[in-house]
């Protein structure tokens, strides 16, 4: 029936097979446990203070993180208006802007190298009115290590990043940062 060379050649073959499939198996798991460099975006930022910055809004008025972090829980949103999940979330920001603008949450968003005039037609179009600081040169956005939009970043009262999320955050999201400080 199976002569001994047979036996082996199929031996050996099951056996290369078995090492490839988990070889195989086992580099497509490695894969998936790394993060891309936007999933890391600001990453190595949460538990420390948030790099302070100062910007300019759409009034030409100087706008100071040191201004709103005391006392405060800020939320600061990394948004252009080129990004489509940029334009997912931000109703949602808005209304929970609406919402808690008169307590001690801030929200402020920093437009990432938008034109002015793009970033007027935005905040047009989705009739923002929580406060937007223009990063032109990008380097608040480097501050905040930021590889990809949108990200949001939770600031407790004492000015220290407490969360993040990349990606577009849901309303229901904002408003569990907000509730369970």
């Amino acid at each position: 029936m199976f002569d001994k060379t047979s036996l082996l050649k199929g031996t050996i073959i099951f056996i290369l097979a078995v090492f490839i499939t988990a070889g195989v198996t086992f580099f497509s798991l490695g894969l998936l446990e790394r993060s891309t460099p936007t999933s890391r975006s600001g990453q190595e930022l949460v538990t420390k203070k948030a790099p302070l910055f100062t910007g300019v809004d759409l009034y030409g008025n100087e706008v100071s993180l040191k201004d709103y972090t005391e006392n405060n829980l800020v939320i600061l949103n990394f948004w252009a208006s080129w990004c489509p999940p940029c334009r997912e979330e931000t109703p949602g920001m808005e209304r929970i802007w609406k919402k808690y603008k008169n307590s001690d949450v801030v929200l402020i968003g920093v437009n990432v190298q938008d034109s002015l005039e793009d970033t007027e037609s935005y905040v047009d179009e989705f009739k923002i009115t929580f406060p937007i600081v223009m990063d032109m040169d990008g380097s608040t956005s480097i501050d905040y290590g930021v590889t990809g939009l949108p990200v949001t970043f939770l600031l407790n009262s004492e000015g220290r990043i407490v969360d993040r999320w990349v990606g577009a955050i849901s309303e229901r999201r904002l408003e569990s940062w907000i509730l369970n400080r």
